[in-house]
């Protein structure tokens, strides 16, 4: 959505709570001048669910039923201080920048787990492509990276940003992660899906180890974080599963990349005269690393209508790293989102490394699931196996037994026949 001062706009300002004097044509509220204002939340409007969609996304098909809101968690993962749906900050920490228009936001110590501050920290709101964070940490965990996926119509038709799978293409599990996190490509996402089992199983695989990491508020309800209904996160959660995924060796070497060589495909048959597709130079949408913002060691980007701006990232700096997120948030007329991220880490830095409001909590990440339904070419690999070798030891015990009565009937026959020379 552009920053046009639209209707869709306006119901935003109502549904936020963002109150602006005048409102200036063409620029949502606030100028280069001045700061624009910030959403209230301190009334908890999304303690139990997201903000209201703006369109047609989240209607069920008949027959189904809308999932209900996620259970509440009492005292709040993280600390009862992060149980408030304003601002939370220490003093200590000097004053929160100002022009920050997401409803909900979070500065933390990546490494000691502090939070320096937050607002609205375990408000419901959508994740967007943000929740591609959750679907690469199953995906790294579960998949091969050498592994050769054919995308299929369904892959190259999905709705939304694409890395520009074809017909014929061949790729990595690799590209598609790259892809995944740099562009994100929901052409990618719908194709990991696939090779995690399906739609619905990998959905399983996000959710159970978003529940194992301490993300209560989060639920993902499609891979590559297009608006469905029962989709939620929240600031702390997205600043847990990315801490979760900065300790992956392969997440964070794929998270920090400017540029990667995604692989092309051959001419489409369907298409009359078409040409090659070759390989291109995909570039990330995180703009702290196209800027070369110091420190910067990667991020991931969403948006959609329902859950507006939204990102997740961190960054070093003096031998610490701090992560931000920020979500349901836009870019104004003197506040741009990628300044106000900025704003928000340079506030993080200025703090004390005892400042802390609250934590993020340490948690075992579900493993690798091993059930039938999960992974069924495994069971079905060993299950006759198991039977097999018990199947085959009976026999070969049988065998011995025989052969061992047939020797000593042998030496009985000898010795009765000797016994007449």
């Amino acid at each position: 959505m552009k920053s046009g001062w639209t209707h869709r706009a306006k119901r935003i300002v109502a549904v936020t709570g963002l109150v602006a004097a005048t409102a200036v044509p063409g620029v949502l509220p606030g100028s280069a001048h001045a700061a624009p204002p910030t959403p209230v939340t301190d009334h908890c409007p999304h303690k139990v669910k997201t903000p209201p969609a703006v369109d047609a996304s989240e209607v069920v098909q008949p027959g189904a039923t809308t999932p209900p809101p996620l259970p509440v968690p009492k005292p709040a993962v993280g600390g009862e201080r992060l149980a408030g749906c304003g601002l939370v900050a220490d003093p200590a920490a000097g004053p929160v920048p100002p022009g920050l228009t997401s409803a909900g936001w979070l500065v933390a110590d990546l490494e000691s787990g502090h939070v320096i501050a937050a607002k609205d920290p375990h408000g419901r709101y959508r994740p967007a492509s943000t929740i591609k964070v959750l679907l690469a940490l199953v995906a790294l965990r579960d998949l091969d990276l050498d592994a050769v996926v054919e995308p299929t119509v369904e892959d190259w038709s999905t709705e939304g940003d694409s890395c520009g799978m074809g017909p014929g293409g061949h790729y990595t599990t690799r590209d598609l992660v790259t892809g995944l996190l740099m562009v994100s490509g929901n052409d990618c996402a719908n194709a990991l899906a696939r090779s995690l089992g399906g739609r619905e199983q990998a959905l399983t695989k996000m959710n159970e180890l978003a529940a194992s990491l301490g993300a209560h508020d989060t639920r993902a309800a499609s891979p590559s974080g297009l608006d469905a209904a029962g989709m939620s996160t929240s600031p702390y959660d997205l600043a847990l599963l990315y801490r979760q995924a900065m300790r992956n060796n392969t997440f964070r070497e794929m998270i920090a990349k400017p540029t990667y060589r995604f692989p092309g495909y051959p001419p489409r048959p369907d298409i009359p005269g078409d040409k090659p597709h070759p390989a291109y130079d995909m570039y990330t949408t995180n703009h702290l690393l196209l800027e070369g913002y110091p420190g910067a060691l990667g991020g991931k980007t969403g948006y959609t209508d329902d859950a507006l701006k939204t990102f997740v990232g961190a960054v070093q700096r003096n031998g610490r790293t701090l992560v931000i997120v920020q979500m349901y948030g836009l870019s104004v007329g003197g506040s741009m989102y990628w300044d106000q991220a900025k704003s928000l880490l340079d506030y993080g830095f200025r703090a004390a490394p005892t400042v802390s409001v609250g934590l993020l909590v340490e948690a075992t990440p579900a493993p690798a699931a091993s059930t039938p339904a999960a992974r069924p070419e495994v069971t079905q690999r060993a299950g006759p196996s198991s039977d097999s070798t018990g199947s085959t030891s009976v026999q070969v015990l049988i065998g011995l037994v025989a052969a061992l009565a047939a020797v000593v009937l042998l030496l009985l026959g000898l010795r009765f026949f000797g016994s007449k020379r």
